[in-house]
């Protein structure tokens, strides 16, 4: 089993962080942190978006929005163009399902291509796809789906899908494992198909920026696995983050009834749900698992067992906060805040501090200007640019 070591005994116990002396379990939040203690205010860029999921910047410093009903928007010099992108993809627009995520291409100047997650079909067969197209600044073209889940399911839940970069120019994207009992596939619950590689379902797959397989994916040769798969043994990963300068590579994903994890991935790991987790059944919080922690499954940096419900994840690098500066921000929709994950150079949690939003936060992203925006999960929704703000006078 693969630990990483953490924070003090001193500094969780003042943090409401439950750790064991001599031991290197995953820190275990349970209260709510202490308040940000960095300056800071959230300016409005606008306040007119419904049920927004993903963001990303064009070169020329446009950004694109998802809205989940499935329209794109664009918003160009601080200000919302009025008309939706036209040309997106068909969408299963229904509970969690409908356009999620965006990824612009890192050589979009040369290529223009935009690509998306989103929910696939209809209310008893439907799945996570990923699509891109080409877009001239006022309309898509050429869409072309690049990866879809090989499997359906039905109802309307865990799609993921949160999509990622990497240096190689290889993008991973997340996939739920399906949804809640009684949702079933294969004669047995669907969330069991997390710990089977033969499915995409509760699993980060990595394909080329065309939709074809890398040809060094960590099961490419298991004759049982997806070739696409890279890490499984996830529940529902909707924060997805690389850290530029260390490479390493963050999730948070909800559990169930609390649990819910920040994860620090690697390439052919097994997360481990729902074989070990923290989380409890909806309803009267039975046990899914006996085990918190198993051989051969990689522990969960941290668990938040105080109703969390993590959304998107973004790596902070820049000069406009340089006291975050290589600190972790995960946005929550049950708790309305961002957590800030106060890491030391080796990537140890120290510290959480809690930005209270006082909105369901459903994605924090790192723009281009050193600041970090984030995306409110309402209607009307709302883009918040985090800047900073003068000291409190005592």
């Amino acid at each position: 089993m693969r630990h990483l070591a953490f924070a003090t005994l001193t500094v969780g116990l003042l943090l409401g962080l439950a750790v064991r002396p001599g031991h290197t379990d995953p820190l275990i939040s349970r209260a709510a942190p202490p308040a940000e203690p960095v300056p800071w205010t959230a300016t409005v860029i606008t306040d007119d978006l419904e049920y927004p999921w993903g963001l990303d910047w064009l070169p020329d410093g446009s950004i694109l929005v998802t809205e989940r009903p499935g329209r794109v928007r664009v918003i160009r010099d601080g200000r919302l163009d009025p008309t939706p992108v036209s040309g997106t993809p068909d969408v299963y627009d229904a509970g969690q399902g409908g356009l999620l995520d965006i990824a612009v291409h890192p050589d979009f100047a040369d290529n223009q291509w935009v690509y998306f997650s989103y929910a696939a079909g209809w209310r008893r067969a439907n799945h996570t796809e990923v699509a891109r197209a080409r877009f001239d600044g006022t309309r898509l073209s050429d869409l072309e789906v690049v990866f879809r889940n090989a499997d359906s399911k039905s109802g309307t839940a865990h799609f993921g899908s949160r999509l990622a970069w990497l240096p190689d120019g290889t993008m991973l994207v997340s996939i739920g494992d399906g949804g809640n009992p009684p949702v079933s596939f294969a004669g047995d619950v669907i969330r069991k198909q997390a710990q089977n590689r033969g499915t995409h379902f509760g699993s980060v797959v990595r394909i080329n920026a065309d939709g074809s397989v890398p040809d060094d994916n960590p099961f490419l040769n298991d004759p049982d696995a997806r070739r696409e798969l890279w890490s499984y043994g996830h529940r529902n990963i909707q924060g997805l983050a690389r850290d530029p300068v260390t490479g390493v590579l963050w999730a948070t994903e909800h559990g169930a009834r609390r649990g819910d994890e920040l994860n620090r991935l690697d390439a052919g790991a097994n997360f481990g749900w729902p074989a070990a987790t923290f989380s409890r059944n909806y309803g009267l919080g039975t046990q899914i698992s006996p085990h918190t922690s198993l051989p051969n499954m990689v522990d969960p940096v941290v668990v938040w067992m105080g109703g969390y419900a993590p959304s998107g994840l973004a790596v902070y690098r820049g000069s406009v906060f340089p006291a975050w500066d290589g600190d972790l921000f995960a946005g929550g929709l049950v708790s309305a805040r961002i957590s800030r994950i106060d890491l030391d150079a080796a990537g140890h949690v120290q510290a959480e501090y809690a930005l209270d939003m006082d909105a369901r936060v459903r994605d924090v992203a790192l723009g281009p200007d050193g600041h970090l925006y984030v995306l409110t999960d309402e209607d009307p929704g709302r883009l918040l640019r985090l800047d900073p703000a003068s000291p409190a006078k005592s």
